[in-house]
């Protein structure tokens, strides 16, 4: 009797579990359950489906399915009916992943502690637990129980220190050692590839970015500890690079693709707001990094090759509010509005989108500024083109102007000034002095006086410069005849990419140099009619393309900041595609992507190489330095990996 229970029983159960399949897993499992796997976990014909999930809206989601992936994914024959079965069901997998289980913890450290909560990761050497206050503690084995990470370094911003100098004072990484350092572990990004962002190190917490994406790390062992992310926006004209977030407290903040500014909780990933910063219809974006500035963030946006007007906006911390909005190109009327001719102010132009850096002595943002739309057909806005290849000097707390400096003026070849304003303290020509360093795209370096804006030093940096003769003593460039773009095609150099360009550089105050990457290359730069702004297409009034048969050289390069004398150089063999940043330390090393994808250190003295590692990846990004456990990292993002790199243990 009991035997025939137990069948009955096992018969109910194979039943339920029948009624419970729902129409859309039969879709999944007939369709694309051979290749994904039944729970979408990937198998040996396909990879997983679940990062995607989250990259797509329904209406993008409808679209991959029926049309497929050449190459690597069959398009499918769905009807309407399936293809809405079907999504409900890939929703249901993404929910059920999105959430880890809460795993109730309480462990008694090494030193008597008693600590109480949810359990976040977990490694074989390492755990992660959040207690109720929301805090998360980075645990480390210690024989048959744990103790809590030691004491870290941070890097909390995306050039680390808010002047932008990218400049580590930490000693652990010296000359002597470095040649034994290695990885210490790998973080490959959710659908990553050639990204451009730097980490941010918080607390021994590390974040990282994409488009529309925020992931924290333990930054001693790599543990994912949360995913923030949001589909990509439908419509935009940009936004698919991500450098990095701004934090303050305990929040982090992250651009949108569609203009948006976010501030999550950076122990939970919860959004805490979402400010809309412009319309993304009027062809804008936002790829840069944010900066914290006392209580308020900062962010700029993209779009100058669209025909959208730039500005530097900055929200309260807290509540998200608008505080001040800076305009990169005056109203009709406003100063400076007289250095257009024509009718481009509404669609001129002058985009924000790398990150500005900040003065806390002076209380003063200086934020580096884009080029003008319509960039390589000048005709309809004629005069100098205020503020666009500017930096300009914004009043912390309120956004108004303190001075600019123009690089380019009547810029026509797209040699935008979005490069780091690195701020140093330093002796100039005898005297000490505040001072603003600039290795800009137009292939001259710039000195400024960052209380003034003043001139102190200009010089050229490339060999090969064509459009400038020289510079007046104030600074402005003396224009070379017959170097404006023309219908038939005009050689100039530098080419469009620039002598430089937004890749970070960093200055050794032990030293006195600054170290950067160049490009010695031209372009051909044709001029064509483009009478009208239309939204979600480019305004860029011609095109450029590189100067044929061209051999494009690639080079690190230290340059003494007192004389614009380019102390050493190192060239780097290979076709001059990679954008890699540096690092400078306090023990006289320079990290750098190299153009063949190998991290790299150097002399800062002689730039002789010290120590390389191999990543096989086209830098796109900048490397950054941190401390966590008492341990010295230098990491970087290389391709769609973080790769932090340590000593051996």
């Amino acid at each position: 009797m009991r035997k025939i229970v137990f069948v009955v029983a096992l018969s109910a159960a194979a039943m339920l579990s029948a009624q419970d399949v729902t129409p859309g897993q039969r879709v999944f499992e007939n369709r694309c359950g051979r290749c994904h796997g039944a729970e979408g976990n990937g198998s040996d014909m396909g990879p997983s489906i679940h990062n995607g999930l989250a990259q797509r809206n329904d209406a993008q989601l409808g679209s991959l399915i029926k049309t497929g992936i050449p190459g690597k994914m069959p398009s499918n024959n769905v009807n309407e009916q399936e293809l809405g079965q079907l999504t409900a069901h890939l929703r249901r997998l993404q929910a059920s992943r999105s959430v880890r289980p809460s795993e109730p913890v309480k462990l008694t450290l090494v030193d008597g502690k008693v600590l109480e909560g949810t359990q976040v990761g977990q490694g074989f050497s390492d755990r992660q637990i959040r207690t109720a206050d929301g805090m998360v503690h980075l645990l480390r084995r210690d024989g048959e129980k744990y103790r809590e990470v030691g004491p870290s370094v941070d890097w909390p911003g995306f050039n680390g220190d808010p002047r932008g100098n990218r400049y580590t004072t930490m000693t652990q990484i010296n000359k002597a050692n470095v040649k034994s350092m290695t990885a210490k572990w790998v973080f490959p990004i959710p659908n990553g590839s050639r990204l451009q962002g730097t980490p941010v190190v918080v607390g021994g917490i590390m974040y990282v970015t994409s488009q529309n994406q925020c992931i924290a790390l333990d930054s001693g062992t790599g543990r994912q500890l949360w995913r923030w992310f949001r589909p990509t926006t439908p419509g935009t004209v940009g936004g698919n690079a991500n450098r990095g977030v701004a934090s303050h407290g305990d929040k982090v903040y992250i651009a949108t693709d569609n203009a948006h500014l976010v501030a999550l909780n950076r122990f939970t990933g919860a959004q805490v707001w979402d400010a809309e910063t412009a319309e993304p219809k009027k062809n804008y974006f936002a790829t840069g990094a944010p900066i914290s500035v006392g209580n308020l963030i900062l962010t700029g946006v993209g779009g100058g090759e669209h025909g959208s007007r730039g500005f530097v906006a900055a929200y309260d911390a807290e509540t998200g509010k608008e505080a001040w909005r800076f305009w990169t190109i005056p109203a009709k009327g406003e100063p400076g509005a007289e250095t257009w001719e024509g009718n481009e102010l509404e669609h001129g132009g002058a985009p924000t989108w790398l990150s500005g850096t900040y003065d806390p002595e002076l209380d003063t943002v200086y934020w580096p500024i884009g080029n003008p739309a319509k960039e390589y057909n000048g005709d309809d806005r004629k005069g100098d083109n205020l503020y666009s290849d500017c930096v300009v000097a914004l009043d912390a707390k309120t956004g108004k102007l303190k001075w600019y400096f123009q690089f380019t003026p009547h810029d026509l070849w797209d040699w935008d000034a979005t490069e780091t304003p690195v701020l140093v303290n330093a002796n100039f020509q005898g005297q000490p002095r505040k001072l603003l360093l600039q290795a800009n795209r137009n292939g001259f370096f710039y000195v400024l006086d960052r209380t003034t804006g003043k001139a102190l030093l200009v010089k050229q940096f490339v060999r090969k410069l064509t459009w400038a003769t020289g510079m007046t003593p104030e600074g402005r460039p003396i224009k070379a005849p017959n170097q404006e773009p023309t219908p038939e095609g005009t050689l100039v150099c530098p080419s469009q990419s620039g002598a430089t360009n937004f890749y970070s550089p960093s200055f050794n105050p032990a030293t006195g140099l600054f170290y950067f990457h160049v490009f010695e290359s031209c372009s051909i730069y044709t001029k064509r009619d483009q009478p009208t702004w239309v939204a979600g297409q480019t305004y860029l009034g011609g095109v450029q393309r590189a100067a044929p048969g061209e051999i494009r050289e690639h080079y690190l390069k230290a340059l003494d900041i007192s004389t614009g004398r380019v102390v050493w150089e190192l060239q780097q063999p290979g076709l001059g595609q990679s954008w890699g940043g540096t690092l400078a330390t306090a023990t006289g090393l320079v990290f750098f992507g190299e153009e063949n994808g190998a991290m790299m250190a150097a002399d800062a003295t002689t730039g002789k190489p010290l120590w390389r590692f191999e990543t096989n990846q086209l830098w796109k990004a900048s490397p950054m330095a941190y401390q966590v456990d008492g341990k010295e990292h230098i990491a970087a993002i290389a391709g769609g990996n973080v790769i932090a790199f340590g000593l051996p243990d």
